[in-house]
């Protein structure tokens, strides 16, 4: 079995995951490889999606870009999908060539037996008002759309009585309605036939394999668990475990870079994937109170070439023009060449922010 360098598993995986000194030519060629843009409605600097896009892309990228390639050019679509087993559903942008790979579950899911299937099924009559008042009137927003479900939804959580948005959800995640388009945070629903080309799904065994395949090409090095058995069993120096490799990846002329990213990007996802490649530690604080915080609100990891190098905790401040550096955390002693070329980083991200300054704690 072949065995990888640390150094070369680290470099497959930050050129895996387009951030290397090569930057993509443009959004769509970006979504397609990396296979997702995940959403989040925190914008302290900016949306997630667009911040994976702007590290990847730098000044490339124009904010708006994206809800372009959405809602006009239909070169990509919002779906929920699970993308691997330690994970609910995720919202994300995802590209339009991929669509047969998921056309294939939704088609298999209308038919699945269980609580969602019944529920549907008591609210037969809600379905088909809901659905002739999209085809009339879509796209349209949870909240255009009256209640009429003769069963109300019933759960212990959050969705208890949400009739509207659940029946919406459920055929989106069966292919019978989709995401048009967003009026700021809420979602714009359509019959999906008027947002989805007419492809042909493919089996679903054979879009499993497909999405492993492109999920592994994103990653450059995964766990079996998150890619099935796609790609080649190798090992890495320093870890006791079989990982799978992308067939067309290498370590090869690898050329680095710096580059801010988000806290949920995809390289830092998997948090012991990172310890074990990179030695990182890192953890999302958005949702911890302020004293147990090690990093920040909004922590954005540092990555320099083919190391992840530290924290930097920020915040965009419109209404003063500045970007807001609230910490900076080291988890090596930063040369200056390095220090300097985060810098120049932070200056990048003003600058695609229209901020005027970076504004740096007080000493």
């Amino acid at each position: 079995m072949r065995t990888l360098t640390l150094t070369e598993a680290r470099r497959i995986a930050v050129g895996a995951q387009l951030l290397t000194a090569d930057r993509p030519k443009d959004l769509v060629t970006a979504v397609a490889h990396l296979t997702m843009l995940q959403l989040d409605p925190t914008a302290v600097v900016a949306r997630n999606a667009d911040l994976v896009a702007w590290s990847r892309l730098g000044a490339r990228y124009a904010l708006g870009s994206l809800k372009t390639a959405l809602e006009s050019d239909r070169s990509m679509f919002e779906h929920r999908h699970r993308e691997d087993p330690s994970s609910g559903n995720i919202a994300a942008v995802r590209p339009m060539s991929a669509i047969g790979w998921y056309r294939a579950e939704m088609e298999q899911l209308r038919a699945a037996p269980g609580s969602v299937r019944d529920w549907l099924d008591a609210n037969a009559s809600f379905e088909r008002r809901v659905l002739d008042q999209l085809r009339d009137e879509g796209p349209l927003s949870s909240k255009a759309i009256p209640d009429s479900a003769e069963a109300p939804w019933k759960s212990t959580g959050w969705t208890e009585g949400r009739n509207v948005t659940q029946l919406l959800e459920f055929l989106a995640s069966r292919g019978v309605v989709a995401v048009a388009g967003r009026s700021g945070k809420q979602r714009l629903w359509d019959l999906a036939e008027r947002v989805y080309p007419d492809i042909e799904p493919l089996p679903l065994d054979d879009a499993i394999r497909e999405r492993n395949k492109a999920r592994l090409r994103s990653q450059g090095v995964a766990r079996p668990k998150y890619v099935g058995d796609v790609g080649i069993p190798v090992e890495i120096e320093g870890s006791g475990r079989v990982w799978r490799l992308d067939p067309g990846a290498s370590a090869d002329a690898f050329a680095g870079r710096t580059a801010l990213l988000s806290p949920f990007d995809r390289l830092i996802h998997a948090r012991d994937r990172a310890v074990e490649l990179f030695g990182f530690e890192f953890m999302i604080e958005l949702y911890k109170p302020r004293a147990k915080r090690r990093w920040g609100y909004f922590a954005m990891p540092v990555l320099h070439h083919d190391r992840l190098i530290g924290k930097i905790d920020l915040a965009a401040d419109h209404h003063n023009r500045a970007l807001v550096v609230n910490a900076v955390h080291e988890d090596e002693a930063w040369t200056p060449p390095v220090a300097n070329a985060v810098d120049a980083e932070l200056r990048g991200l003003a600058d695609w922010l229209d901020l005027e300054k970076v504004q740096r704690p007080r000493a």
